[in-house]
């Protein structure tokens, strides 16, 4: 029995006899259909087996911001260049071509000496050599002369282009994807029966519906796959952190909430840490620019606090320092805070939330991540109770294997190191730190009762949960590995 075609398809079988092969974009500007009606009749034809599709990624590489001033103006050794040239002599003071280049100086001496350009004697720069336009220039050109882009594989000098995708916002690769349509053997048997004098006019350039006039009635398949519909859901690491909350709250314990934006007082001096540690630079911590806390705590509690900085650490205590506002580094100055004005002499509380860190980027580290912190303040809470409480904690996360190290931390003495055995991995894994508050950070406060306390990141543990190698897929949204999470594990 021979097929029912729709006017859409016998209009994409007859232009693809004569064409072979076209995009889905080609095919709509050659018959004059919109791209959906387009579309619709390649899945119908495929479902058919009379034509298949070949989908292709391609780079596309495109000027940045720099790449554009240097199309324009041309590279900064090539300024350099230039300027030389039209001096007497062929050379000028240092001085006088950093006024000139002013930000770009230090690429084009640089990049100039690579190329053989130039040469530097006693705080002079001198004209050498030959100046053909290098492999970049080139490059950069071509891609000026198509403002959509140009695809990676056509330039034949694939180090030059590795040499501009280091210089920052000269060029922007990114991933286009496309699509070929050809058809089948069977595509093209079933094409050559096609009449010529089809009435494609009645086929509506908004709707793929075949007007009465046409006579042409399409068989209806009802065991057609139906499309696939992915239902929303929430995110992976969201559901961790949603379950890390429910196992604490089932545990007793309430959940506290306080700023990302904190003074160092409490993110750090409370916290027993000298201003002059490392961990206070700027290489490990985001301050904000220009803006310190006006009151960052009771004039008691600044007082304490400094008196306690001055004996344990023999220094002058700055409470400028300490108005410094910061994002924060841990969740602890969240608890901290609340024990100091709570006065509590007995509670568990638990904080969940972003913290930051000025960190290189890898595997394992991030800018920005989510930590879970908390106390249990209590008369005769020991480490044991710690101990016990964290294990719980790895049981109801389905985690069995668990051992504790001793370590140092700056604010809890004695202090442990939770490790939880990786099955896939087939080791043994940090997760948390813990300890008991020093006294140095209890007493200054008004804190009476020993304070356990542990903290660390929810990440992590959602790594181990999902199986992932780099932490940084969490954050790339990639949907076939969002789609294949199941919500129940």
């Amino acid at each position: 029995m021979s097929q029912v075609l729709h006017p859409i398809e016998q209009k994409i079988l007859k232009t693809l006899i004569d064409k072979k092969s076209l995009t889905p974009e080609e095919l709509a500007t050659v018959t004059k259909l919109s791209l959906d009606q387009i579309r619709r009749g390649i899945e119908w034809l495929k479902f058919k087996d009379l034509a298949s599709v070949v989908e292709s990624e391609k780079n596309l590489v495109t000027l940045g911001k720099r790449g554009i001033e240097a199309s324009e103006k041309g590279f900064p050794e090539r300024q350099l260049i230039n300027h030389l040239r039209s001096l007497d002599g062929y050379s000028c003071e240092m001085n006088d071509v950093k006024n000139l280049l002013k930000n770009e100086f230090g690429p084009a001496i640089a990049n100039a000496k690579k190329n053989g350009w130039v040469e530097i004697h006693e705080n002079r720069i001198m004209l050498k050599g030959y100046h053909d336009a290098t492999s970049e220039e080139k490059i950069i050109k071509t891609i000026s002369k198509n403002p959509t882009g140009t695809f990676l594989e056509e330039f034949e000098d694939k180090d030059a282009v590795e040499s501009l995708k280091k210089r920052p916002e000269f060029i922007v690769v990114s991933s286009k994807k496309s699509a070929l349509v050809t058809l089948t053997e069977k595509g093209m048997e079933t094409a050559k029966t096609v009449p010529d004098n089809i009435d494609f006019e009645s086929v509506s350039e908004t709707s793929s519906r075949v007007e009465p006039e046409a006579k042409v009635v399409r068989a209806i398949d009802v065991e057609a796959a139906a499309p696939i519909i992915f239902a929303a859901k929430s995110h992976p690491l969201r559901d961790v952190i949603d379950e890390v909350r429910e196992i604490f709250v089932s545990l007793g314990f309430s959940e506290i909430i306080g700023n990302n934006v904190q003074s160092s007082f409490w993110n750090f001096d409370a916290l027993f840490t000298p201003q002059d540690h490392p961990a206070r630079e700027m290489q490990d911590t985001f301050y904000l620019k220009d803006v310190k806390a006006s009151n960052i705590a009771k004039p008691d509690q600044i007082k304490k606090v400094s008196d306690a900085h001055k004996k344990g650490w023999n220094y002058q205590w700055q409470n400028e320092e300490a108005r410094k506002l910061v994002l924060r580094t841990h969740t602890t100055c969240v608890t901290i805070r609340a024990l100091a004005d709570q006065k509590y002499d007995e509670a568990r509380l638990f904080s969940i939330g972003k913290v930051f860190r000025n960190e290189k980027l890898s595997y394992k580290h991030l800018a920005e991540f989510h930590q879970v912190e908390g106390v249990v303040v209590g008369k005769n809470v020991t480490l044991r109770d710690l101990m016990g409480l964290q294990t719980e904690f790895y049981h109801k996360m389905g985690i069995k294997k668990i051992k504790f190290w001793p370590t140092f931390f700056p604010y809890t003495e004695p202090s442990l190191q939770s490790m939880i055995y990786n099955e896939k991995l087939g080791k043994w894994v940090e997760l948390f730190g813990m300890g008991i508050f020093r006294p140095e950070v209890t007493k200054p406060l008004g804190i009476k009762n020993p304070v356990l306390a542990w903290g660390g990141g929810i990440e992590r543990i959602a790594m181990l949960r999902y199986g992932l190698e780099d932490v940084r897929e969490l954050y790339e949204n990639k949907f076939g590995w969002l789609r294949s999470v199941p919500k129940c594990q």
